[in-house]
């Protein structure tokens, strides 16, 4: 496997890390077949299987925490599945083989397998609901306030960043329920960059200079915002969050996975406890971050990825790898 880094790359990264950066390549390359056919299940199947088998590879005791249902819903990776050998350190693993399957169903852009993962014990056990997220990168972190008003949180975020109000860019879910962020971007002079579907690219976004975007707003799923704020957590971001109960079912489970106060705000240390964390995406369709599978000549298949390490590293990198 040939492999090109590039940003803040370091020589020595944690054996584990690159481990599931396999693991997601895997994943990607297992997904391929099906971009643009219509079966996201299928797609998400085929990802999912990839994943599993190759992280049954790696020595460690793992645990999933946040995946994608419960024990009687396998063949997904379902919350409390034990990965690894058995042998190695013991962690918690946050997965999304496909982010963006209706995306990669459709032959859309922005499709990627995201995996995070951190010492045990040290991810937020979040069920599958609504969660309400404001994330920034590392020069604004400690200037959002998630109870505070999106207006609020531009000044302080274009203050931090050395800004006017006016030059930030905020991006945000194209959903009717969040018509009153985009107005108040607008009425703040500011710019809106819509997506539809995936906010873990978003929140990255706000951590890397070239992507431009200084603040991501919204209410999305609450596993994608653990990933996410995993991901900020080893970028040196900031993110802050809320669980939004629909209904008494929802609120009710929270507190059975351990919430006891289900609608507390939830900083990004109360998410993620620990530094020593890691997360990993690889591109399936060509998006913002990343570019999609591309197949070669000869059975040559070409993934892009990104991997960003937390604890003392606190390094990034963006890798081309040929399989």
């Amino acid at each position: 496997m040939l492999i090109r880094t590039s940003i803040n790359s370091k020589e020595c990264v944690p054996t584990l890390a690159m481990d599931f950066l396999t693991v997601a390549q895997r994943a990607a390359i297992a997904s391929y077949p099906w971009i643009g056919k219509g079966d996201k299940n299928a797609a998400d199947g085929a990802g999912t299987e990839a994943m599993r088998n190759q992280m049954n590879l790696i020595d460690m005791n793992g645990r999933i925490v946040i995946g994608e249902g419960e024990m009687d819903e396998a063949p997904m990776l379902y919350i409390g599945e034990e990965l690894g050998t058995g042998n190695g350190p013991e962690v918690d693993i946050a997965v999304d083989p496909v982010e963006g399957t209706s995306l990669m169903a459709k032959g859309q852009d922005n499709s990627l397998v995201v995996l995070a993962a951190a010492t045990k014990g040290s991810l937020l056990h979040a069920p599958d609901m609504y969660m309400k997220k404001i994330a920034v990168g590392p020069k604004a972190k400690g200037a959002i306030n998630i109870d505070a008003s999106l207006t609020e949180n531009m000044k302080s975020v274009a203050k931090a960043l050395g800004k006017d109000v006016t030059e930030l860019t905020v991006m945000i879910q194209d959903r009717p329920r969040h018509h009153d962020l985009i107005q108040q971007v607008f009425a703040a002079g500011a710019r809106v960059k819509l997506f539809s579907d995936g906010d873990v690219t978003g929140a990255i976004a706000t951590a890397i200079e070239e992507m431009d975007i200084d603040i991501l707003v919204g209410t999305g799923g609450a596993p994608e915002g653990v990933i996410a704020a995993a991901a900020l957590k080893c970028l040196g971001g900031d993110f802050q969050a809320k669980l939004v109960p629909q209904n008494q079912e929802e609120f009710d489970r929270c507190i059975q996975m351990g919430l006891t106060d289900p609608e507390k705000v939830l900083t990004i240390d109360e998410i993620v406890k620990s530094d020593d964390c890691f997360f990993v995406a690889t591109g399936i369709t060509d998006g913002a971050l990343l570019k999609g599978v591309r197949k070669k000549e000869a059975g040559v298949m070409l993934t892009h990825s990104f991997i960003a390490i937390g604890g003392s590293i606190k390094n990034f990198q963006f890798i081309e790898a040929r399989h």
